[in-house]
């Protein structure tokens, strides 16, 4: 295959559609889950017994898979060039799919997800790497803006396909409702198992094409530039072909900043909120597939703010649209959080009454009628009802939640072995060193079980659910025209060439590991202290980065990246 030239408006075009189609990978990666989610928990905590904590490590292996990738992503970017980078990324985004799809238990889905984030983590590396080496300053913003652009149009992507898998479950539970218990049941939850798998199954044309694309780019000139190649076709000055540490006195700024950057973009929760928002607007009112419509909403709005930032991108700034975006997510996450606030005030504590129900260490309990007025005298005819039971075998903990609205009105069954997880081999080997992080299976044999929180409560309006909509709208809008693009710019331009792969490698990996452990305590902290916690500790740190950004960050429009380096060289001569 012809390599396509660098240079020219038609290889530019290219280069872009190829680097477009990564982000749009890297969307996929990270929005596939939301609507796969509420099926893939109806489902596999019936059939594979998963734990809530199981569920929130399905959502962060992409993340954690990222976190693995970005540790040698700038590493074998210098060595085998950004290129064949691309094209290695692209092809474990497209063996993931089938081994997600056609996985019959939790090991093979976790380690097909792991291998989707392995997959995300190049991406987020090379891609916007390669941009900024083979872009001419004028065009950067706009070309990282791209990237940014085509990962929203990913996630709206996910979330119509997510939709339409709705609407088939929802047609399919309308037409079971006249049929028995047991055949309803089946019957939706046939469709519920069909509706995950066939979400995944969707996602693979999308990674053939990046995967062959990649095939027909040349290398990024910078990065022949610094293999001696004397030949490399540079858009701007031309760079030692030398590499220095990242300790270096004069890179110790940019780097730390970017990192700082990076780190405090994933903790807005952006990730999270997006990979649950489906759950998150069905706790908040929403019903079925109204939830999933809603989600289409807010990528397409996010689509649409995308197109507005890379309008303005390079004519205000990313100084000013940094500001601009994390002050709406602050405003955002505050209302979402005093919505939730509210709605939680009105939950009831029923611990005494669950305990009462516990027999022989276990606990069966199906939210009808009749259990629910055991329950503090909840009428079943009212507003649809939720508990939320935090319990706990020993050190094993978990949450389970049921609502009386649900068409299966699946059992709550709390029982050892459904949370008692053995240890595996290199577990149980750390263990024998006393290195084993996690807790003992033998600890757990004998313990009873003990309730450690139960909360009985209406489901919150249909209103209070498009409110909550309506915030995370806000949110969404604000994360787009600010951090959403301006991060991968902050990632690629504020560190010089010399450190620039390694550099992003670190940074890439702090952010993609902020991000893996606010997904992975996301359900357990919901269960827990409730959603308004979430969404009032993203907005913490939502502050910082907007003072972040108003006091350290430079202003880097319309400047080479040889222009950026020395701003910092000379900052470090006056310190």
């Amino acid at each position: 295959m012809d390599a396509v030239t660098s240079t020219g408006e038609r290889g530019k075009r290219y280069l872009l559609f190829i680097a477009g189609m990564g982000g749009l990978l890297y969307g996929i990666d990270v929005g596939i889950i939301a609507g796969a989610l509420p099926y893939l928990e109806s489902t596999a905590t019936v059939a594979w017994k998963l734990s809530t904590q199981q569920l929130s490590f399905i959502v962060a292996a992409v993340l954690l898979g990222s976190v693995l990738s970005s540790l040698f992503a700038g590493a074998l970017a210098d060595a085998v060039g950004r290129r064949w980078c691309m094209v290695l990324a692209g092809a474990l985004f497209t063996l993931s799919i089938p081994m997600i799809s056609l996985s019959d238990g939790y090991t093979p889905l976790l380690l097909g997800r792991l291998l989707q984030g392995i997959s995300g983590g190049l991406i987020g590396v090379v891609v916007p790497l390669y941009l900024a080496e083979s872009l001419p300053a004028a065009q950067r913003g706009r070309g990282a803006a791209l990237f940014q652009l085509m990962l929203t149009i990913g996630l709206v992507g996910a979330a119509v396909i997510g939709l339409s898998q709705a609407q088939n479950v929802d047609a399919v539970t309308q037409a079971a409702a006249s049929l028995p218990q047991a055949e309803r049941a089946a019957a939706v939850f046939a469709a519920q198992d069909h509706a995950w798998r066939t979400i995944f199954w969707i996602c693979l044309a999308p990674g053939l094409v990046f995967t062959l694309g990649s095939l027909a780019l040349k290398e990024s000139p910078r990065w022949l530039a610094l293999r001696g190649h004397a030949k490399a076709d540079l858009p701007a000055a031309p760079v030692a072909g030398a590499r220095d540490s990242l300790a270096s006195r004069r890179y110790v700024l940019p780097f730390l900043l970017a990192c700082l950057v990076l780190a405090l973009t994933q903790a807005t929760g952006i990730n999270s909120i997006l990979a649950y928002v489906v759950t998150i607007l069905n706790q908040a009112g929403l019903p079925g597939a109204t939830a999933n419509t809603a989600d289409v909403a807010l990528k397409v709005l996010n689509a649409v703010m995308t197109v507005v930032a890379v309008a303005l991108v390079d004519r205000k700034g990313r100084k000013f649209l940094l500001m601009l975006g994390s002050g709406c997510i602050v405003l955002a996450l505050v209302s979402a959080g005093l919505l939730f606030r509210g709605a939680e005030s009105n939950q009831r504590d029923v611990r005494a009454a669950v305990e009462a129900q516990v027999k022989d260490g276990q606990l069966a309990l199906r939210l009808d009628g009749a259990q629910l007025a055991g329950l503090g005298g909840a009428d079943a005819t009212a507003a649809p009802q939720q508990l939320t039971v935090a319990y706990a075998y020993g050190p094993f903990t978990n949450v389970q939640s049921r609502r009386s609205d649900d068409p299966l009105l699946p059992a709550m069954t709390l029982r050892r072995e459904d949370t008692v997880q053995e240890d595996s081999v290199i577990g149980a080997s750390l263990r024998r060193w006393h290195l084993n992080p996690f807790a003992d299976p033998a600890a757990a044999r004998d313990a009873p079980l003990t309730i450690e929180r139960a909360w009985l409560g209406p489901v919150p309006s249909e209103a209070h659910g498009w409110r909550v909509a309506l915030a995370i709208c806000l949110f969404v809008a604000g994360f787009a025209v600010g951090p959403g693009v301006c991060v991968w710019l902050a990632l690629s331009e504020l560190m010089p060439t010399r450190i620039r792969s390694n550099g992003m490698s670190i940074a890439l990996l702090i952010n993609q590991f902020v991000s893996t452990v606010i997904a992975a305590m996301f359900l357990p902290t919901v269960g827990y202290y409730g959603y308004s916690t979430v969404f009032f500790f993203g907005a913490c740190f939502s502050v910082l980065y907007f003072l972040t950004a108003a006091f350290l960050l430079p202003e880097t429009k319309g400047k080479t990246l040889e222009e950026i380096e020395q701003h910092f060289t000379r900052v470090a001569s006056r310190a």
